[in-house]
């Protein structure tokens, strides 16, 4: 008895040493995780975010860059389609670049305190900080969280973190809905703490010099001050920079309950589109237009009809959708930029940052995706709803 009761000690303070040279526990790790994002100046990362939208999977290289207090570089390219977007934050405001299409939209916005992104370093570690019944396991080489996941889209519920153990970098990160379906998953390839950053690097002028193809450098080349067509907002200015053929948020609805939009077209069966009052700059190469469609539609819904339009001297189409739900998918050509208020909120569609507007109890989502501007207006669809409807526009449509 003696014997054994000996052999139990040994291994029982074996055990202790153990555990205490090996990985730390989520305390632990909680309470250095505080204490690192308050100290943090900065950051920059690579990786692939795969959006799991029930269709074939969208991937996207992401590029995401920060520096304290505010500023913010997030890049998004598609090589299949050949689109590149950038997400920008600096002293002028918050932006969104389309570089390749020489297109500036500005935003009023707050982005991104109230509405992180899945691949933003203080997004993933906040939602580990104030989930207090946050799940800890270890693998050989990572601390794994599984938090709720606090974003704009209630359909993502939870999502599973992955810290490097060496210096909490990020490594992984999978959002899922209740039923645990992952939805997005991003994979981060590079990852450095407080790196140094060009004076220009945040600025918007040089990031509009950034093409699709090129990869994220610290040394962004500086746009040429003879360039006349890109929309550089002065800092006191209080619109929001978005394409011509951009509507009133005032929609009235259509007898069947959708979105009722005007249009200039000679078609009588449609309604006159009223232009915005607004300063355009023409872009010095033009665009051509690929219309598209949804892919998705929600149980009980068909397609009502689709359109040609033309706005502002620029082709579009539009598309209307009935049944359990009924809402406008309007796309133009967007060859201009101009200036114009538009109050709304960030949604985040994964690919790119969209806004949502409501008037007249109707809400329209608007984004710009391969060149081209969207508005998804509707008086019954479901915000879940119209953003699945917004990440699936990716099927060209024959027609």
């Amino acid at each position: 008895m003696r014997r054994m009761t000996w052999i139990a000690a040994i291994i029982l303070s074996m055990a202790l040493v153990l555990s205490a040279c090996g990985t730390k526990d989520a305390e632990s790790v909680v309470k250095d995780l505080d204490k690192f994002l308050n100290s943090m100046e900065g950051y920059s990362g690579t990786g692939t975010m795969t959006l799991h939208n029930g269709q074939q999977p969208q991937v996207y290289q992401v590029e995401v860059s920060y520096s304290k207090p505010e500023a913010y570089r997030i890049k998004l390219t598609n090589a299949e389609k050949d689109i590149s977007q950038i997400v920008l934050r600096n002293d002028e405001g918050v932006f969104v670049l389309t570089p390749k299409q020489n297109k500036v939209f500005r935003f009023q916005s707050d982005w991104p305190q109230k509405q992180g992104q899945v691949y933003l370093y203080q997004t993933l570690i906040q939602s580990i900080l104030l989930d207090g019944s946050r799940q800890f396991t270890t693998t050989d080489d990572a601390y794994v969280f599984d938090v709720m996941a606090k974003y704009n889209s209630t359909s993502l519920a939870r999502q599973k973190i992955w810290l490097s153990q060496d210096d909490y970098k990020p490594m992984q990160v999978e959002v899922s809905d209740t039923n645990a379906t992952v939805l997005v998953d991003v994979k981060f390839d590079t990852f450095e703490f407080n790196p140094s950053f060009a004076e220009s690097f945040f600025e918007t002028e040089s990031n509009m010099q950034t093409s699709s193809n090129d990869v994220t450098e610290q040394q962004p080349t500086t746009i040429d001050p003879s360039e006349e067509d890109v929309d550089t907002l002065a800092p006191g200015d209080e619109g929001v920079g978005i394409d011509a053929g951009n509507v009133d948020s005032d929609t009235s609805t259509d007898p069947d309950g959708g979105a009722q939009v005007e249009q200039s077209t000679t078609d009588e069966e449609t309604d006159l589109i009223e232009e915005d009052d607004a300063t355009s700059i023409a872009p010095t190469t033009p665009q051509s237009f690929t219309a598209m469609e949804a892919i998705h539609l929600p149980s009980g819904v068909t397609i009502k009809d689709m359109t040609d339009i033309e706005f502002a001297g620029d082709q579009g189409v539009m598309t209307r959708y009935q049944g359990a739900y009924n809402y406008t998918l309007i796309q133009t050509e967007a060859k201009e930029l101009a200036t114009t208020l538009v109050p709304g909120d960030f949604v985040d569609l994964g690919f790119t940052i969209a806004q949502l507007t409501s008037g007249d109890n109707v809400q329209t989502l608007t984004w710009t995706y391969y060149g081209n501007q969207f508005r998804l207006s509707s008086a019954d669809l479901p915000e879940v709803e119209m953003i699945k409807v917004a990440q699936s526009v990716l099927a060209e449509v024959s027609k």
